[in-house]
């Protein structure tokens, strides 16, 4: 029953922790029965099923559970299976959205070699609007997980392509996430190439696209700013904010804090 599986999955973290905690006496039952568990869940034929072990998966990857050599070896490849370009539109759907999520848990090294060259067709997919709308939404915390080397050389240009998409929720997420996409480029690429392509969103006919833009404009100003005489930082949560001074923190120490969010990239991409 669809709904035994189900409340399995979401029994599967709190026994994975507790398998950490006691490994002494466990040394392997994760790896050899957990583990499968949930990878072969993330192909099951009920799309409840398959929600609850993606999210036990992000979940046991959060928390560190999950061995390197597992995560390359199968939990990567399935999901690389399941958004290959024949594969059924609904796996597809979900596998980048889980690709885009576990980005920023895994090693620099591991998204770069095995999820970018993915991430990059699926932001080229002609099928399927909501497979690119996902990687747009998503596009700063793809350019954070790999970094600027990455993000310029292979990245960059798939953006230039979704800001031009077809379809203005495209344009729209792209323009939500400009600030968190240049602050990861080089400040010659922010200049050269950024600039002109916010100007075309600020500019764009629809009037969700240039509102979004307008929203972002700030931010993207921001990141021009030298961040130790501006104030300016980026938090682990991609969120920019604006360090108060200890004179404001002395003279306001009965008030709320100021330091004040700008702009969260993820919670635009919500």
């Amino acid at each position: 029953e669809p709904t035994v599986r189900t409340e399995l999955m979401e029994q599967i973290p709190l026994i994975a922790i507790f398998l950490q905690e006691s490994r002494p006496k466990f040394p392997t039952a994760f790896f050899e029965y957990l583990m499968p568990i949930v990878v072969r869940y993330l192909t099951d034929v009920n799309n409840q099923v398959r929600k609850a072990g993606q999210e036990a998966l992000l979940i046991l990857l959060e928390q560190d559970l999950v061995a390197q050599s597992d995560i390359e070896n199968k939990v990567c490849p399935i999901l690389l299976d399941l958004s290959a370009p024949d594969s059924d539109d609904e796996y597809k759907v979900e596998a980048v959205n889980i690709i885009c999520k576990m980005a920023s848990m895994l090693s620099r090294t591991t998204v770069e070699h095995m999820l970018l060259p993915r991430f990059c067709e699926l932001c080229s997919d002609g099928k399927l609007f909501q497979v690119r709308k996902i990687c747009a939404a998503n596009f700063g915390d793809i350019c954070n997980a790999v970094g600027q080397e990455a993000t310029e050389r292979l990245l960059i240009p798939k953006f230039f392509e979704l800001c031009s998409d077809s379809v203005w929720g495209m344009r729209k997420a792209c323009a939500e996430c400009f600030m968190a996409v240049s602050y990861t480029t080089s400040p010659e690429v922010r200049r050269s190439q950024l600039s002109p392509l916010f100007i075309s969103l600020i500019s764009d006919t629809c009037r969700w696209v240039r509102q979004a833009a307008f929203q972002s404009l700030g931010p993207f100003i921001s990141t021009f700013a030298n961040p130790s005489s501006a104030g300016l930082y980026i938090r682990e949560d991609g969120t920019l904010s604006i360090r108060p001074s200890a004179q404001d923190v002395n003279s306001n120490s009965c008030q709320p804090s100021n330091n004040i969010t700008v702009l969260s990239s993820s919670a635009n991409a919500a």
